[in-house]
């Protein structure tokens, strides 16, 4: 097995499964035009465990068929990249770390991939000590918008492993004033997570930030609140 195998293999896939129906039902998920075959999740991810079966796909031959053939192509195909390398997790380094950072310049242009990477990958390499979290604090400036969102994100799941949420809270404050409305949505989901857990601290947080930081941050941050605890968080009236 080698690249240029497997990405053909899931070529042919997508393409014997492709649904232009789908596909138009899709786009209503994205603002940008949705380039995509038009499979469902659920196709996804068994032809996804169907491929792991084989021990030939090592982490190498997954990372090579995203990077090289996989980034060029559709939704799907870029999805099935991702799920490969998280298939074969065990195998990470930070040489994969470095490798993944590389992709937000060619291929993660989408809140559906940044997220796999976030809710799914990225954490990984946390988790098993490969890297720290200050390996992320560059990423806060990235002129990429959707590896900034990564980050946020990213920080979910280890700040629900280890129910503190303050030293995360903090790396994450310069994204406070960012631009881009995906990754305010980011932030607003990580700080509502933060909220189940550190409810007194998160809504310090929050008030500290309500006169400057985006609104849509707030809507998502507060989700869960009641409508009165919500009140708080407004902006003043001028």
């Amino acid at each position: 097995m080698n690249s240029e195998i497997l990405y053909n293999e899931i070529l042919t896939y997508c393409q014997a499964n492709a649904s232009a129906e789908l596909a138009a039902k899709y786009q209503r998920y994205f603002k940008q035009p949705y380039n995509g075959y038009g499979l469902t999740n659920p196709m996804i991810t068994e032809k996804v465990k169907e491929l792991m079966k084989n021990k030939e796909i090592t982490l190498d031959i997954a990372m090579q068929t995203l990077s090289k053939y996989l980034c060029k192509g559709k939704y799907e195909e870029v999805a099935f990249g991702l799920l490969l390398v998280n298939g074969r997790s065990k195998d990470f380094t930070r040489e994969t770390f470095n490798q993944i950072e590389g992709l937000f310049s060619k291929c993660i242009d989408n809140w559906a991939h940044a997220d796999t990477l976030g809710m799914l990958i990225l954490p990984k390499f946390i988790a098993k000590n490969i890297v720290e979290l200050a390996d992320f604090i560059p990423w806060l400036e990235s002129p990429y918008k959707f590896q900034r969102r990564c980050v946020p994100v990213t920080f979910i799941k280890p700040m629900k492993t280890i129910k503190e949420c303050s030293v995360y809270m903090k790396i994450i404050e310069t994204l406070m004033e960012d631009k881009e409305r995906e990754v305010h949505q980011g932030v607003g989901w990580f700080l509502r997570e933060a909220w189940k857990i550190q409810p007194i601290d998160t809504e310090a947080f929050l008030l500290k930030w309500k006169e400057i930081a985006p609104r849509l941050i707030f809507q998502y941050a507060c989700e869960k609140m009641e409508k009165e605890e919500r009140l708080r968080f407004r902006r003043t009236k001028k």
